[in-house]
């Protein structure tokens, strides 16, 4: 588009990055996305391992108080083995049976205030109860099978641990302590036992660890056997060879771990404390489901309650997108009637100069062919006086009025305002026919080739228009190679796509013309169809060349394109659309165009045609310019028709009212006054619809209104023998 069709609109187009801002907006909608998403994984991460140090935390300070509590209990537990060692002294068993009663209220009183225990024994070689701190008298019982009176005697004077157990007496949940009594001589005397309620220790590890399931506390042997164990459960004993198990018979003092426990099949963190110099360890666990899970329900709390804002915010973001896309449509509808304004207010003052030349062409030529009329009905009265002497003149003068009536006719082409005589044409026969009269227009030096396609569509359109038009093309592809070339016509079919080029979709037959000369640069290409513009020298050509091979396409329908590179030729394409129907019929009788021949010789007219019954016709002849209304009822009268002259059409209406009857009306169409010809011609039909009636004109505006009214129509300049031959077609032989 030419800036200088833009530069008055009052309209600013800013410029407005949509694509720039909704990437914008898309980064903002991921930054909302990943920036919380990082900080929730950052959390989760340092809540995993805080949760987890604060696991290992737990039981490490649980195990310090179990621990304490254990060794507090242990160390009472050995004080009382001593007192009752000392008080036994280096008795043998008959010597303690002796003693039961007084033995049992002193066992009796040592454990009356001890919670933790479930009764004192005193057992004697062979293993038989011997005294008891809640039964007197003892009854018969043996523990000479029980694994830990034989560790005892083993071990004795060491205090060994047992396993947990049913007491015989009491049938209690206990585990006991038991030391060997060994004589001054190294002798074994028998055991001191001591039951310890596991219920007192579950309790008290049930108190501290506050009702967590998840806690798990218990009491070992060195071997790893369970003594107490909270929660409760089953009594299944570790696996000897784990690293829990392990740590014990390293007798470390104490450590942490994280294992699977072999018992409950439970993964845990562990901390565990060896109980003073005793064979015992307090270990606490946590399971890491536990904390896994409360980490799980704690993050999914945290990150519920951030996505209630990252919510809102991807809803903004997605409202601001839709809104976004729903701007740039609007936008872009916006342009889109901008461009179109701006395009067609650029099309409407390019109309209206092309409207304004074509109207400056149009009339210059209307004059023009009124010269020519002149020039044509004088011609016709020499030859009927037979040129008296000055045929050679005449002669030269026919010549020039045939000149001018070619310039004539391409100065109307390119008006459009030239009278179409559209016809179905067969572009090879065509082609073919205009071989001899292309070749005369293309300088020797030039060769000429023309190629066919096989069955080329039939086109509609005027044969001589056309003609013209090709004879313009290859005449400026000779000029364009003074020093010789080549030019190739080629005619083919071609279906067109609109996404493709810058045609209507189609089928069209497209006649090309191609040349090897100087070409053209782009400054003239744009303007090759332009009226009047010429790169030749002032005097040596009027411009109208191209202007008429556009105007002869585009008025059958088609258009014209031109490809040239400066220094490689040029190529210009006539795209004419196939035709469809069948052959049109000939133009209605009552209403023929009779349009002249573009170059006529000069033929003597018989002198039968003064013999011609035209003779006493009377005619009205309506005509604005006084030389053709001469020239025209000079030639009438040579007919031997009586003519009346009126100059404006208002003049021959009110002539026709006042009564006056003529044997035809011959009218201009353009004249000036309140109606034209084509206005009177309506009226006369009308009002005397009898009278014969003839019109003539050198504009095809009217032409289309004159055809419906069933009006004969003479194109000017005409020849007098076709005006003489259609007056006489309604007069009676």
């Amino acid at each position: 588009m030419n800036p200088t069709e833009t530069g008055n609109f009052d309209l600013p187009l800013p410029s407005r990055n949509f694509a720039l801002t909704r990437r914008v907006l898309l980064l903002v909608l991921a930054a909302s996305v990943v920036i919380p998403l990082a900080c929730l994984c950052i959390y989760g991460y340092y809540d995993y391992q805080r949760r987890f140090a604060d696991a290992e935390e737990l039981t490490e300070r649980l195990a310090r108080v179990a621990n304490e509590h254990a060794l507090k209990v242990l160390d009472l537990n050995q004080q009382l083995e001593t007192r009752v060692s000392d008080l036994l002294g280096d008795s043998d068993d008959a010597s303690i049976r002796s003693r039961e009663e007084a033995l049992h209220r002193a066992l009796d009183d040592m454990s009356g205030t001890l919670v933790q225990v479930a009764a004192i024994s005193l057992f004697g070689v062979n293993g038989e109860l011997l005294a008891n701190s809640r039964w007197y008298p003892a009854p018969h019982i043996s523990v000479a099978d029980r694994d830990d009176f034989r560790s005892a005697r083993a071990l004795a004077p060491v205090t060994y641990f047992s396993r947990p157990l049913l007491g015989k007496l009491a049938q209690s949940d206990v585990f006991t302590t038991t030391m060997g009594r060994i004589g001054r001589d190294g002798q074994f005397l028998g055991v001191v036992s001591i039951a310890l309620k596991r219920d007192y220790f579950v309790d008290f590890y049930h108190e501290i660890a506050a009702g967590d399931n998840a806690l798990v506390i218990g009491l070992y042997r060195r071997d790893g056997g369970i003594l107490v164990r909270y929660p409760p459960g089953k009594e299944a004993q570790p696996a000897n060879n784990t690293p829990f198990t392990q740590a014990f018979r390293s007798n470390e003092l104490y450590g942490r771990l994280r294992m699977t426990s072999t018992v409950d099949h439970v993964e845990r963190v562990l901390a565990y404390r060896r109980v003073g110099d005793f064979p015992l360890y307090v270990a606490t666990g946590y399971a890491t489901s536990v904390v896994r899970a409360r980490w799980r329900q704690n993050l999914a709390l945290v990150a519920a309650i951030a996505a209630l804002p990252c919510i809102a915010v991807w809803l903004l973001i997605a409202f601001s997108i839709r809104r976004l896309d729903a701007e740039r449509d609007a936008w872009e509808r916006w342009q889109a009637e901008v461009a179109t304004r701006l395009s067609i207010e650029a099309s409407s003052r390019q109309l209206r100069r092309m409207g304004a030349l074509g109207n400056l062409v149009a009339n210059v030529a209307h004059d023009f062919n009124n010269l020519l009329m002149v020039v044509s009905s004088n011609m016709a009265l020499a030859r009927r006086k037979h040129f008296n002497d000055v045929e050679s003149e005449v002669l030269a003068v026919e010549r020039a009025t045939a000149g001018a009536e070619s310039l004539a006719r391409r100065l109307m082409s390119v008006a459009r305002k030239h009278p179409l005589k559209q016809e179905v044409i067969d572009p090879a026969a065509w082609l073919r026919s205009m071989l001899d009269i292309v070749k005369r227009a293309v300088h020797p030096s030039v060769s000429l080739t023309v190629e066919f396609s096989a069955d080329v569509w039939p086109i509609m359109a005027d044969a001589v228009e056309l003609e013209l038009a090709l004879v313009n093309i290859v005449a400026n592809a000779s000029e364009a190679m003074p020093r010789g070339g080549r030019i190739v016509i080629r005619c083919q079919n071609a279906r067109v796509r609109a996404s493709e080029t810058d045609l209507p979709d189609g089928e069209y037959v497209l006649i090309s013309v191609t040349d090897n000369g100087e070409g053209m640069s782009e400054a003239v290409l744009r303007r090759a169809f332009e009226p009047l513009f010429t790169t030749k020298v002032r005097g040596a050509g009027t411009g109208l060349g191209l202007a008429q091979v556009l105007a002869a396409c585009e008025q059958a329908g088609g258009t014209a394109r031109i490809t040239s590179v400066a220094g490689a030729g040029t190529t210009v394409r006539l795209y004419l659309p196939k035709h469809h129907g069948p052959a049109p019929t000939s133009a209605p009788v009552s209403a023929p165009v009779i349009e002249p021949e573009p170059v006529k010789r000069a033929q003597p007219s018989s002198t039968a045609s003064d013999e011609h019954p035209l003779h006493g016709m009377s005619v009205l002849l309506v005509e604005d310019n006084k030389d053709v209304a001469a020239g025209v009822m000079a030639v009438l009268e040579v007919f031997g028709c009586a003519v009346h002259h009126e100059e404006s059409a208002d003049g021959a209406f009110a002539l026709l009212g006042e009564g006056h009857a003529f044997d035809l009306v011959l009218s201009d169409v353009q004249m000036p006054g309140s109606m034209n010809g084509i206005d009177l011609a309506e009226q006369i039909m009308k009002r005397l619809p009898a009278q014969k009636l003839v019109l003539m004109t050198g504009y095809a505006d009217e032409i289309e209104r004159a055809r419906h009214l069933g009006v004969p129509i003479l194109a000017k300049p005409f020849d007098m023998d076709d005006l003489r031959d259609l007056i006489a077609e309604g007069v009676p032989h």
